[in-house]
């Protein structure tokens, strides 16, 4: 494009920078940025939304929440970005106060607003407001939870420990379960010392991915913890027939100029 000698737009720049912030490339990402400053393109609300998501979903939340203040105009989806970067990042009360602010200018919250604002709930551990927040959008704005709400909610309450509250939810949702959210009560359980019987519901959790080690284990764990060392050996059988193991944790650290190295962390079975 450049070799045609074609200047590029603002859509032209969207483009990129989604590029760049499906592939974690921040240094692109902040190159593009640099061609707008110096060649003076004017930041309108599409351009602005989509340089504060590249930074916040690259993990330079600092540089997003100052492109969000900067900008002249924002739309709900620019707000609900920048909620989301901060709620991601460790950042749950500036999220909070970020969404109260929100409101304030007089947006009306949509279902995304919602799932940002009770993933950083449930990241602080503050059930009361989470709950508040999950009332407050059904009965105030009317909407529908989906499945990512309830899972976010199940969330909320089992890192608060409080496992029969969040197996409630379960058990009521208008909606059958996924398996994120089946995987995260029963990770509750065990990181609680919680005991419970694995009924049907839960068991779907092995079915519905059957080739996903890191499922049996967690079910062999709860099982064991409730003292149902019959239910907790088929399941490790089941395991060794199908030749499944649990695969290690792994997190990615960039160094110096750019350059990736992975460092693995190993966890016993059971």
């Amino acid at each position: 494009m450049k070799l045609a000698n074609e200047n590029p737009n603002s859509v032209t720049l969207v483009s990129l920078l989604s590029a760049c912030t499906r592939l974690l490339n921040f240094r692109a990402g902040e190159s593009i940025h640099c061609y707008i400053v110096v060649n003076f393109i004017g930041i309108d609300v599409a351009l602005g939304t989509a340089l504060l998501e590249m930074y916040s979903k690259c993990g330079h939340v600092e540089k997003a929440f100052q492109v969000f203040n900067s900008m002249s105009e924002k739309n709900l989806q620019s707000w609900t970005i920048m909620i989301s970067g901060l709620a991601d990042h460790g950042h749950g009360k500036d999220a909070i106060s970020l969404f109260t602010r929100m409101e304030q200018t007089g947006l009306v919250p949509d279902s995304m607003s919602f799932s940002a604002i009770l993933s950083a709930c449930s990241h602080l551990g503050l059930v009361h407001k989470g709950r508040q927040f999950f009332n407050q959008m059904v009965r105030t704005y009317g909407i529908q939870p989906t499945l990512e709400h309830y899972g976010c909610l199940v969330d909320l309450l089992g890192r608060a420990g409080l496992i029969e509250e969040a197996y409630e939810i379960i058990k009521n949702m208008p909606m059958e379960p996924n398996s994120v959210i089946l995987r995260s009560f029963l990770a509750a359980c065990r990181n609680h010392g919680v005991a419970i019987t694995l009924d049907d519901k839960l068991r779907k959790l092995l079915i519905s991915e059957p080739n996903l080690g890191a499922n049996y284990v967690l079910a062999a764990s709860v099982s064991s913890l409730s003292g149902c060392w019959n239910d907790a050996a088929d399941v490790r059988v089941a395991m060794k027939q199908k030749g499944l193991v649990k695969v290690p944790g792994c997190s990615w650290v960039e160094v110096g100029g750019g350059g990736s190295t992975a460092a693995t962390i190993n966890e016993p079975l059971v």
